[in-house]
């Protein structure tokens, strides 16, 4: 269930992964890589959560096809 915070929502990993059809490993290696622009948010859990914005990046990265020639 996202959470909205100061009129912002936010989605934690498995949620955000779901959305755009990748796994929780993945998301996590392209986070570590630094491939995607995001800034990092976490709760007071420490758990990390993305804005409906980065799971707009998320879903481009996923979707993203690559020519090799």
């Amino acid at each position: 269930m996202p959470m909205i915070v100061n009129g912002q929502t936010f989605y934690r990993t498995s949620e955000a992964c779901q959305m755009v059809g990748i796994s929780r490993s993945t998301l996590l290696r392209w986070v570590k890589e630094g491939s995607l622009d995001i800034r990092e948010y976490r709760d007071r859990r420490k758990w990390r959560l993305f804005t409906e914005q980065e799971i707009d990046k998320l879903s481009l990265e996923a979707n993203r096809v690559s020519v090799d020639r």
